[in-house]
């Protein structure tokens, strides 16, 4: 069972899992400070309609509490420094900065804020959130899976995630684009997220 126990289908059925909850699993819930030495927040987007372009941001700092008993009780926020975006291409990313796309100038930060949690069974989550770019806001939904709970050796105890997710860049008002010779355009719409979160809990 993962961390966030059994997936609430009837009251009933909640009130069994909360009963039935191991000791593991309610020693884990608490607050954690996501490490972004042993984390990654990352992107694939498909580039001139042949190829993926990956990339991450390198600068990050984020937050969860996880309720072992509760999945609804879970949270996360995560804040991203838009300048810290690193795809491999100094002049890519240089472009990514500027008007055409990010703005860092103006927008410095992107943020996820959680909204609701729900547990799918075994180690398989779905969190949902507002997402701000731009200083819009839309909703995220990401579904994670829980790799597990472990005390490093310097004695910290440690909580990983793997997520992903697909979002329309447009939806964000992320419409710069370039037409193809051959058809189609430069940069897809569709981008997809992936997350690798190493979580400390806090003292």
């Amino acid at each position: 069972m993962g961390i966030f126990g059994r997936k609430d289908t009837e009251t009933t059925a909640a009130a069994t899992a909360t009963a039935t909850v191991s000791p593991e699993l309610a020693a884990l819930t608490g607050a954690y400070t996501i490490d972004p030495a042993h984390s990654t927040i990352g992107f694939v987007a498909r580039h001139a309609m042949v190829t993926n372009v990956k990339g991450k941001f390198n600068e990050f700092t984020g937050a969860l509490h996880l309720d072992g008993t509760d999945p609804s009780k879970s949270s996360a926020s995560i804040d991203v420094t838009m300048d810290s975006i690193d795809t491999g291409s100094a002049d890519r990313d240089g472009h990514l900065k500027t008007a055409d796309f990010f703005k860092t100038d103006e927008f410095p930060q992107m943020t996820f804020r959680s909204t609701a949690t729900q547990a799918l069974g075994g180690d398989d989550y779905r969190i949902t959130g507002d997402l701000t770019i731009l200083g819009v806001t839309k909703p995220l939904t990401i579904d994670l899976e829980f790799n597990g709970a472990a005390k490093d050796p310097f004695g910290n105890e440690r909580v990983g995630f793997e997520g992903k997710a697909e979002i329309l860049r447009s939806d964000w008002g992320l419409t710069w684009n370039a037409a193809l010779e051959t058809g189609g355009v430069l940069v897809s719409d569709k981008i997809k997220l992936n997350f690798d979160i190493s979580a400390i809990k806090n003292a």
